[in-house]
């Protein structure tokens, strides 16, 4: 393990770890990026990779406020502003539900709109299976996986 020092001579450790995760937040911001990109020329104008990553963390039925705010790490205030947003694109509706909670469903623009994201994704693992073999990528998933389950466990204790 190698150290480098700042100007202050403060160490600063070499650490895999941090190599890991700016290269899973690089990967994330060009996918992002590049789904966005796709959708645009597709017609979804308004697609950005922020409004990506809040869709993502729906599900395909109901949703509530509560569950995506835990899901996202934001304020319920902060869901409720996205969602009023998406509402006004055409993603997104809200109906009444249990209590004075409101449902979150996905419109039928919404619904084209994932399943055109999970194509695009798709056609992403043909061209990345063209660079490396089918095999490789898989394994490469599943080490990821297993890695985010150990820092996930450690969080925990």
């Amino acid at each position: 393990m190698s150290t480098r020092f700042t100007k202050r001579d403060i160490p600063m450790v070499e650490s895999q770890s941090l190599q890991l995760f700016f290269g899973a937040t690089k990967m994330n911001e060009q996918i992002s990026l590049y789904l966005s990109n796709a959708l645009k020329e597709r017609g979804y104008q308004s697609i950005t990779p922020c409004v990506l990553r809040f869709l993502s963390a729906l599900e395909c039925g109901t949703n509530y406020g509560s569950e995506i705010a835990r899901s996202l790490c934001i304020s319920r205030q902060m869901v409720a502003k996205k969602v009023k947003e998406l509402c006004c694109m055409g993603y997104l509706e809200q109906v009444d539900g249990k209590g004075k909670q409101k449902e979150i469903l996905f419109t039928e623009l919404g619904e084209h709109l994932m399943s055109d994201s999970r194509q695009l994704l798709a056609e992403l693992d043909e061209i990345l299976c063209e660079k490396l073999d089918r095999s490789s990528l898989q394994e490469t998933v599943e080490r990821l996986k297993g890695i985010q389950a150990i820092v996930s466990h450690i969080d925990r204790d």
